[in-house]
């Protein structure tokens, strides 16, 4: 977590506080510095951490060593690379030479028949390539089980015929078909039974490969987020490949236990009645001047346009509000006063701050990017999705960062939705989920390494003692508090053997209160003193963290108790208390999520992240191509 500041905004809270200290005020510099902050990375757990062994660095040494430029860097992107397939080695499958003995077991007849045995010669030259474990899988697989799930009576079955349509129907989860494409054999015409029986093994192997592929997709996605970037960080999500063979040979339903694969929550099918919406429509017909500004009183034929695709998008409860008004003066060109109610609600349901004024932000709220673009955010929605737990829980907490917003959730209803700060582009937050352990009231604020080392350690050098001064506490790595004043910060590049926190006080980087869910990047939610920034409808401002508008409303929620509750526990000093229910937090990234009505909205790339993925997910497809 890092908290940027305003410098105007600041100075007088932080004079104040510093004034309450007994002590003279620092620099505008030297305030903004110290008074906000957060961590980001490499942050270990805990309050207050314990610093990297003492590492003394000469002075005057190399720039990221002892020098100005020592800096702790945040997480990169990776150009991402997808594993290459393998082809099928089904030497172990084959049939034993005559003179092989008899612990070459593998194959002994199933107890059906022995049709399997006396076709596996049909794979001695065949070339299927598949992913690693799923190659291993098959083998592994039919080794054991040396009999046909996909062919009965030297034709497919009923069980392939489901298997396929399912497979083919893989873009309506924005997936892409030819990835799981398998041609099934038709009838047996001219064909000798010999080659009848090569073709139905092949087709057996090639239908199981792509059944695995298609399985692990819809419940893990396509590509592994973590290998795209640091700022990804998702547990793995195990998928017994040999056990879906087994359970696929053993039931007729195959279409309900691949399609139980998906994320099973009512955002995933949201965003798939979306998607199948999108491709069933039409470019909008509607242009708006992307630039138009229109104030209340001012006079636009832009305006019409506008209003048209705002009465489309109405949803039951705004249709009702405002339906008979729009279809009153949906023609208007001038911009009527009774107009800007439901242009602030619109306003608002998306997260701005709803002041009335027609901008390219509102615009863009109607006529937004292309369809194709549109397609494009639904497709990363849904492989995003597959990352996460196929239930999410209840309660659970929900931020997306695009949409710059946090919400509690329980029972289905969203109980709490608050405006948040995310982190700047140049310290972004992370992608993850986790689970809430406890509220700390007036915390303290333990100061990453990264904040220490790039934002402080400059001032530091030339002014060893402004964290006395500012009420900051330093600790060596026995923990023994010293004064700042004390240090040669100079002696000291990338790693500092010291702690440092900012004591509880109304100019605390953390605010009032912090919701803690320990993870490695050291992010949580808090309060912050820099309450302007909610007013912005751009909120990507701080150094990583959550910074919530109404944490008071969000600590309440996840304790299970009220307002006034956290108002009382917050009179009497600093404090922590445990969350004793099980309540998941989602630190997530969608610039296309459905609201609790189901209808998706739509949000900037804040990060530009989309466009990774689509280049992980093409560089997927580049792999997989010579397969199909």
């Amino acid at each position: 977590m890092k908290i940027l500041g305003n410098k105007k905004a600041i100075m007088p809270i932080a004079i104040a506080a510093t004034l309450a200290f007994g002590q003279q005020p620092a620099s505008a510099q030297g305030l903004f510095d110290m008074l906000f902050g957060g961590g980001i990375r490499h942050n270990p757990q805990g309050e207050f951490p314990p610093p990297p062994k003492p590492r003394k660095i000469r002075p005057g040494a190399l720039d990221g060593e002892g020098g100005g430029g020592a800096r702790i860097s945040s997480p990169t992107y990776n150009t991402y690379r997808a594993d290459k397939l393998v082809r099928v080695d089904f030497k172990s499958l084959l049939p034993a030479s005559p003179a092989a003995t008899a612990q070459d077991a593998a194959f002994v007849p199933s107890v059906t028949s022995t049709a399997f045995r006396d076709a596996v010669a049909g794979l001695s030259d065949y070339e299927l390539f598949a992913e690693p474990d799923i190659a291993k899988a098959l083998i592994a697989y039919y080794s054991t089980n040396p009999d046909f799930i996909w062919v009965s009576d030297n034709a497919p079955n009923s069980r392939a015929q489901d298997a396929v349509r399912v497979l083919g129907e893989a873009a309506s989860y924005g997936l892409t078909p030819a990835d799981y494409s398998v041609d099934i054999p038709a009838a047996a015409t001219s064909a000798t039974p010999e080659e009848r029986t090569r073709e139905l093994v092949r087709f057996e192997m090639a239908l199981s490969a792509r059944v695995l592929r298609y399985a692990h997709d819809a419940q893990s996605g396509r590509v592994d987020p973590n290998r795209m970037t640091g700022y990804y960080d998702f547990p793995a999500k195990p998928f017994d490949l040999e056990g879906a063979l087994k359970t696929l040979a053993h039931t007729q339903e195959v279409r309900t236990y691949l399609e139980s694969r998906h994320p099973q929550n009512a955002e995933y099918q949201a965003l798939r009645v979306e998607l199948e919406a999108l491709e069933a429509s039409e470019e909008n017909e509607i242009v708006v001047d992307p630039k138009l500004l229109l104030k209340p009183g001012e006079s636009s034929p832009e305006l019409p346009k506008l209003l048209t695709l705002i009465a489309r998008n109405l949803d039951d409860e705004m249709g009702g509000t405002y339906g008979e008004m729009l279809a009153r003066l949906g023609k208007s060109e001038l911009y009527e006063p009774e107009l800007v109610p439901v242009i602030k609600a619109v306003q608002q349901r998306a997260g701005m701050k709803g002041d009335g004024v027609i901008g390219p932000r509102t615009v863009a709220l109607f006529v937004g990017a292309s369809k194709a673009d549109r397609i494009g955010k639904v497709k990363v929605a849904l492989e995003e999705l597959r990352w996460m737990p196929s239930d999410l829980g209840s309660p659970r907490v929900f931020i997306n960062q695009p949409a710059f917003t946090a919400s509690y959730i329980d029972n289905g209803e969203e109980k709490l939705k608050t405006r948040v700060v995310i982190g700047r582009v140049t310290n972004q937050t992370a992608f993850f989920y986790d689970q809430i352990k406890q509220v700390d009231f007036h915390p303290y604020w333990g100061v990453p390494q990264s904040i220490i080392v790039n934002e402080m350690l400059p001032r530091l050098r030339s002014d060893p003692g402004y964290l006395d001064r500012a009420g900051y506490e330093v600790t060596d790595s026995r923990g023994r508090q010293i004064p700042s004043s004390e240090v040669d910060w100079g002696a000291y590049g990338s790693k500092i053997p010291f702690s440092v926190r900012q004591q509880p006080s109304e100019a605390n980087a953390l605010g009032e209160l912090k919701i803690l869910f320990p993870n490695k990047h050291a992010i949580y939610m808090h309060d912050t003193p820099q309450k302007s920034f909610f007013a912005r409808d751009m909120r990507a401002l701080s150094h990583g963290c959550i910074r919530l508008q109404d944490p008071r409303g969000m600590a309440a929620a996840v304790l299970g108790t009220s307002v006034d509750d956290i108002a009382e526990k917050l009179k009497h000093g600093h404090s922590t208390e445990n969350v004793t229910r099980v309540i998941p937090v989602y630190v997530a990234y969608f610039t296309a999520w459905p609201d609790m009505s189901g209808k998706v909205q739509y949000f900037d790339d804040v990060y530009d992240r989309d466009s990774k993925l689509m280049q992980a997910l093409d560089a997927t497809e580049a792999v997989r191509t010579p397969s199909s």
